[in-house]
This record gives C-alpha cells, sequence and structure tokens, in this order.
C-alpha cells in the first residue's frame, strides 16, 4: 500500500524538477548578454607602423609620456615574450611600437 504512494511522490517530484529545470533554462538563454570586460583592436598590422598603431599595440594613448611608454612597453613585453612562450614576430613588433612612440626610430618594416 505504501509503495504506489512512494511511487506517485517520486513521480510528482521529478515532475516539478524538471518543470524548475526547463523555466530556468528558459530564463537563462532569454537573460540580455553581458557586456565584454575589453574589446581587442581587431585586424592585422599595416605594412608601416604609424604612432596609432603603435599606440594600440601598448594600450596606451597616442600623446603620452615616454615613462608611461615604458612601463607599458615592459607590460606587454611580459606577456609575450619569446623566453616565455611568446611570438618572435609579435616582441618585434612591440619594440618597434615602442621605438615608434619614443620618436627613435621613422617607420621601417618589420623583419617577419
Amino acid at each position: 500500500m505504501v509503495a504506489p504512494i512512494l511511487a506517485g511522490v517520486a513521480v510528482a517530484a521529478a515532475a516539478y524538477a524538471g518543470k524548475y529545470g526547463i523555466e530556468a533554462w528558459q530564463a537563462f538563454k532569454a537573460r540580455p548578454p553581458r557586456p565584454k570586460l575589453r574589446k581587442f583592436y581587431e585586424g592585422g598590422f599595416q605594412a608601416a607602423m604609424t604612432r596609432r598603431e603603435a599606440a594600440l599595440i601598448l594600450g596606451v594613448r597616442e600623446s603620452v609620456a615616454a615613462e608611461k611608454v615604458k612601463e607599458a612597453h615592459r607590460r606587454v613585453m611580459v606577456a609575450n615574450h619569446p623566453d616565455a612562450g611568446g611570438s618572435h614576430y609579435l616582441a618585434s613588433k612591440i619594440n618597434e611600437a615602442k621605438d615608434m612612440m619614443l620618436g627613435k626610430s621613422e617607420s621601417y618594416g618589420s623583419p617577419f
């Protein structure tokens, strides 16, 4: 006599759990998209580096003090250094960007 009642309670619990799961999934799908934390520059490198591109690579403004350029260069190079598994190509572009921002060189092409 007790077994059919327990079976009925189990079926009812499963139905309520399924209903709750479906409602939760629909609410999850309907939520508005969250904005991304940071938008990165999309696109490849230009043939000759410009001051704007150098600023985008280092993550600084075009008119910034030399000390900020050096700090930004260090921060980006630590993350992308070839000895730490980074790319030689990216490291050369980062160095080129630093030189461009510090005015040490005019636009020269990358060796890569």
